[in-house]
């Protein structure tokens, strides 16, 4: 009988060992095909753009040349040469004209650098962005974060790129376009507004406190997704006593880059200054009683409908804790508004940047 045991044994170790290495094996030949498909795309949209750059036909999108060539490819290959996938590999070299194989890279100027690591799935989404800056910010974050397709729709029509880069100094905002966002302090962690389409409620007339909790943990990978980078979560309604009184915060992550509690406190309306003395308590209480070795200053998020500015103001002042006052919004951004606040961030710094040059000459 123990003999039949360990052969079982033995054999369900076999089993695993072989099965672990078709998964991995899948694994790289999927990575592998994925390479050779953008490369030879990139290569149509190469010999495409030099077809008509010896004065043949443009290949615009209504052009016959696309057609012909969706006819003869389909023909010839089967499906995927549609007139819109011949479209997008024309434009997939012209946005990022430059091959280079030592890297394993495409590259172009300024901000436009091919990434090998993402699905040509993903290109059709990036190759719909017109503006450089947004289509390189997202490039970096597929990379950097590992989104999925459907993730990278959801943080394109949230206006991820702007809600962020209307915060920041143009060199900033240049910055995160060529690299993507780079958690270094507790500011970074901060968006303004959060979008929380996928909670659900909008289409209540009613909802508590309780209510947004519960959506938000309910749909927790989206709410992760739109948190950012290295959040881990701790848990809900997380219970602390202290003096024979129960506390309980609303929402606790711990971020693994920043290496720090995050303290998330939701407000249903406006954020009212008691609401900043309850936050900075509960940091107060994470940093001398939950902080280990190791850890760094806890985190505190007020999330709010509204807060007024000026009495958030005077209610912040002379507290020493990373302690944020921010919006939340259920509905996915205006995209005309934000970009335009976008230009005047860009314009206020170009136009600082040309006072100071005219300054010192």
């Amino acid at each position: 009988m123990s003999d039949k045991k360990n052969l079982k044994k033995s054999y369900n170790v076999l089993l695993n060992q072989i099965d672990s290495l078709l998964l991995a094996a899948r694994s790289q030949v999927a990575k592998t095909v994925n390479t050779l498909l953008v490369q030879t795309y990139w290569s149509i949209g190469k010999y495409i753009v030099e077809y008509e750059q010896d004065g043949n036909e443009k290949a615009e999108y209504g052009s016959t040349l696309l057609n012909r060539l969706a006819n003869d490819l389909t023909q010839k290959f089967g499906k995927g040469f549609s007139k819109s996938n011949i479209y997008n590999m024309r434009r997939l070299y012209l946005l990022y004209p430059i091959f280079q194989t030592a890297s394993g890279k495409f590259t172009s100027e300024n901000f436009d650098v091919l990434s090998l690591k993402l699905t040509w799935s993903h290109y059709i989404e990036l190759l719909q962005v017109e503006d450089k800056l947004e289509r390189s910010f997202y490039l970096h974050e597929c990379e950097n974060s590992d989104w999925s397709v459907q993730e990278l729709k959801r943080q394109i029509k949230s206006m991820l790129f702007h809600r962020i880069a209307t915060s920041k100094e143009k060199g900033e905002v240049l910055k995160i376009a060529s690299e993507g966002i780079q958690v270094q302090k507790a500011e970074d962690l901060i968006k303004d507004p959060y979008v929380l389409e996928f909670a659900g409620l909008p289409d209540r007339l009613l909802y508590s406190e309780q209510d947004l909790e519960s959506a938000l943990v309910d749909n927790l990978s989206q709410f992760l997704l739109e948190l950012g980078k290295g959040f881990a979560y701790i848990g809900r309604q997380y219970r602390f006593s202290l003096a024979g009184r129960h506390y309980f915060v609303d929402l606790v992550f711990y971020n693994v880059q920043l290496k720090c509690y995050v303290l998330i406190d939701l407000k249903k309306g406006k954020v009212e200054h008691e609401d900043i003395g309850q936050m900075n308590f509960y940091l107060n209480y994470f940093r001398k009683e939950v902080n280990t070795k190791g850890d760094n200053e806890p985190v505190g998020i007020v999330l709010g409908a509204t807060a007024d500015k000026l009495t958030m103001e005077i209610a912040m002042d002379n507290i020493s804790n990373k302690l944020f006052i921010t919006r939340y919004q259920f509905y996915l951004p205006d995209r005309e508004s934000l970009e335009k606040e976008l230009q005047k961030v860009l314009e206020y710094n170009r136009y600082k940047e040309n006072s100071k040059k005219k300054k010192n000459s």
